[in-house]
């Protein structure tokens, strides 16, 4: 579970700002609404499940996004940017690091992790056990890097009292740790029992922790409907309710060479020997298609969607026939799915886009309303039509917009005093709560200046 993510001098953001899944201190009347949108940590402190994200065109909410997605990058992929100048907030007139952290929930335990970035070099790291504001936190290891690109590192106190392991942190800080690079991932190649909890806080980053760009696919969507057939079912009996015209999904299975009878498929077949999964993608305009091998034979799998017609004769459709809210809502269906069963974090850009309003706003009353979700799901919108307080508590709306300094500003509505009953939708519009378009006297505007 996400609990907050802070940044600083990243894309739009120039003084740190926070955006947080906690409660709101609010009126107990608002607490006590829609209060299945809280998931107990540890039995003591409350997250909430929803978040959605809204404000103008270039006010910052994408640059969220892409803030917690270098975050992820840095430490799953052990890299940092190429040009650091190119992430930095560009109204800046002073040298300033690049500060990134999250504090998290994952496996029954709370974690705090941040990395400050000066020049391309990670001049400190650390991660914390957090105490939730309820107790202290514990350190588990804390790395700064030297103007002269020394690392050292200082693991909690216990894992520092033995031999073995302050000879492990010599090797780590002499041999293994880059300036450039982050050592969370390195911590987690030692096979050492101690350091589980980095090992934890890394597989948040890697497993637990999805983030969704706008133009974003599920890889392998065919294949793993075909071994998932729970999946197949959940997005068939979504797909049929959204009255979209389909009244079946499934994955069509056949023999390589039965797909392509007048081709060579010798080097089709070589790639898919060649590949770890046993597996390659061959597309077909929006259509992916799957190329597989399963007990020494070879097989193509690919989605299709039987519509129904006149006097009830049906018609199959590839994917590639598909509009493109379709094929948007299906690549939404595992995450749903997922966001159903297990605690994950999925994050999406532009939740709404290429589909219509009241079919995403019945999606999120879905999840709104099913009080068994283990998930959270924070996204971005322009789409007004989901503000609405049956599907979200205000601590769970929140608004970006560009401050005087250029830089991104993040508040949730809970910070205005709205009754519950309100409807926020229209005061939004009307600019009751900032981050909307500042538009100009079009009137005044000569669009055929330039015209021959």
């Amino acid at each position: 579970m996400l609990i907050r993510f802070f940044v600083s001098n990243v894309y739009s953001f120039d003084e740190q700002k926070e955006f947080n899944m906690l409660p709101g201190r609010k009126r107990s009347s608002e607490r006590t609404r829609l209060k299945e949108h809280e998931y107990k940590l540890a039995g003591e402190v409350g997250v909430l499940k929803l978040a959605s994200m809204y404000g103008a065109n270039a006010a910052g909410k994408s640059n969220f996004v892409n803030a917690l997605s270098m975050l992820k990058n840095i430490v799953v992929r052990e890299s940092l940017c190429n040009d650091q100048m190119s992430t930095q907030f560009k109204f800046v007139e002073r040298e300033t690091p690049q500060v990134l952290g999250v504090e998290f929930f994952q496996r029954g335990k709370s974690y705090y992790y941040a990395i400050k970035i000066d020049k391309n070099i990670i001049t400190s790291e650390e991660l914390y056990e957090s105490g939730l504001g309820l107790k202290d936190d514990v350190l588990i290891f804390e790395r700064n890097t030297d103007e002269k690109g020394t690392v050292s590192i200082r693991f909690f106190s216990d894992f520092e009292k033995k031999k073995e392991n302050a000879l492990l942190k010599t090797v780590i800080e002499k041999n293994l740790a880059r300036p450039n690079k982050p050592v969370l991932k390195l911590l987690t190649t030692l096979n050492n029992p101690e350091l589980k909890h980095a090992v934890e806080a890394f597989n948040w980053f890697q497993n637990t922790l999805h983030i969704l760009s706008p133009g974003a696919k599920i890889r392998a969507l065919s294949q793993v409907m075909d071994i998932d057939t729970d999946l197949q079912q959940y997005a068939q009996h979504i797909m049929c309710a959204f009255h979209v015209g389909i009244s079946k999904l499934e994955t069509k299975k056949e023999l390589l060479s039965d797909f392509f009878p007048n081709k060579d498929v010798v080097q089709l077949m070589q790639d898919v020997e060649a590949s770890p999964q046993k597996m390659i993608s061959l597309y077909r305009g929006k259509q992916e298609m799957i190329i597989t091998k399963e007990n020494d034979k070879f097989f193509i799998k690919r989605l299709v969607l039987e519509h129904e017609g006149k006097n009830g004769k049906t018609v199959s459709f590839n994917l590639e026939e598909e509009s493109e809210g379709t094929v948007r809502l299906l690549d939404f269906m595992p995450a749903f799915k997922d966001l159903l069963v297990r605690e994950v974090v999925y994050v999406i850009d532009e939740v709404e886009r290429s589909i219509h309003p009241l079919l995403i706003k019945e999606l999120m009353r879905k999840f709104s309303t099913d009080n068994k979700t283990k998930g959270q799901l924070i996204f971005t919108t322009h789409e007004s039509n989901l503000l609405d307080q049956e599907i979200f508590r205000q601590d769970e709306i929140w608004f970006a917009e560009k401050n005087h300094n250029g830089g991104t500003d993040l508040y949730p509505l809970s910070d205005f005093k709205e009754h519950n009953t309100k409807d926020i939708r229209k005061g939004y519009l009307m600019g009751r709560y900032g981050s909307i378009p500042f538009l100009g006297n079009f009137q005044d505007l000569n669009w055929r200046a330039y015209d021959d």
